[in-house]
C-alpha cells in the first residue's frame, strides 16, 4: 500500500467516532486516582515508559491481534471474558479497601501493572481495535489512537500537579467512584462477550 493509497481513506468523520470511542475505553481520567493512589503506596509509574509501551502494545496488537490469539487457540471473547475479571478485582481492590495484587517481585513500580496494563492498553482496549477495524479505514483508527495516545502522556505527566491541587479526602472518594465505574465496565465486557462465546461452544 503506497501512501496516496493510504491518504485516500482518510475521513476526519471516522477518526473522530474512532477517538471517541478509543478515548472513552481508555478513559486515561478515570485512571488519574488509580494512578495517584499507587504513587502514595510507594509505586511511582514513568509517563514517558507507560505512554511508550501502551503506545506500542495496542499499534502492535491491531496489525496482529487476530493472529496472536489464534497462535494460542484462544478467541476474542475469551480474552475479554479473561480481561473483565481483571478489572473486576482491580474495582474491587478500589472499593473495598483491600490489596488482591500484591507486588511481591523484584519490579516496585507500578508503570507495566497495573497502568499498562490492564488500564491503559487492557482487553477493553484491544477488542474495541479490533472491532473498529471491521468499520473504520485503519489510518482513520491510527490517527484517533495517537490522539489519544498524546492525551495519556500529558495526563500521566500532570497526575502530581493534581495530586497537589486536590485534597487527600477528595482522591479517596473518587478513587471510590471510579472504582464502581471500574466494575461497570468489567460487568459490561463479560455481558458483552459472554453469550457469543457460550454460543460458540454450544455449535461446536
Amino acid at each position: 500500500m503506497n501512501f496516496s493509497t493510504l491518504l485516500s481513506g482518510l475521513s476526519v468523520q471516522q477518526m473522530l467516532s474512532a477517538f471517541i470511542v478509543l478515548f472513552a475505553v481508555i478513559d486515561i481520567f478515570g485512571s488519574t486516582p488509580i494512578i495517584i493512589d499507587l504513587k502514595s503506596k510507594g509505586r511511582p509509574v514513568s509517563p514517558v515508559k507507560a505512554t511508550l509501551i501502551s503506545a506500542a502494545l495496542l499499534v502492535g496488537f491491531f496489525y496482529v491481534g487476530d493472529a496472536m490469539l489464534q497462535l494460542f487457540s484462544v478467541d476474542i471473547q475469551s480474552f475479554a471474558v479473561a480481561g473483565a475479571f481483571v478489572i473486576f478485582l482491580m474495582s474491587l481492590e478500589m472499593i473495598l479497601d483491600i490489596e488482591i495484587f500484591k507486588n511481591t517481585g523484584p519490579i516496585k513500580e507500578a508503570t507495566l501493572v497495573p497502568v499498562v496494563f490492564p488500564l491503559l492498553a487492557g482487553p477493553g482496549s484491544f477488542t474495541t481495535l479490533l472491532s473498529l477495524r471491521a468499520e473504520y479505514a485503519p489510518v482513520n483508527i491510527l490517527l484517533a489512537l495517537l490522539a489519544n495516545i498524546i492525551i495519556v502522556f500529558a495526563v500521566l505527566k500532570a497526575t502530581e500537579r493534581v495530586e497537589s491541587v486536590i485534597s487527600k479526602g477528595a482522591i479517596y472518594l473518587m478513587r471510590k467512584f471510579f472504582g464502581i465505574i471500574l466494575l461497570a465496565i468489567s460487568v459490561r465486557l463479560f455481558t458483552s462477550n459472554i453469550m457469543p462465546l457460550i454460543a460458540s461452544f454450544s455449535e461446536r
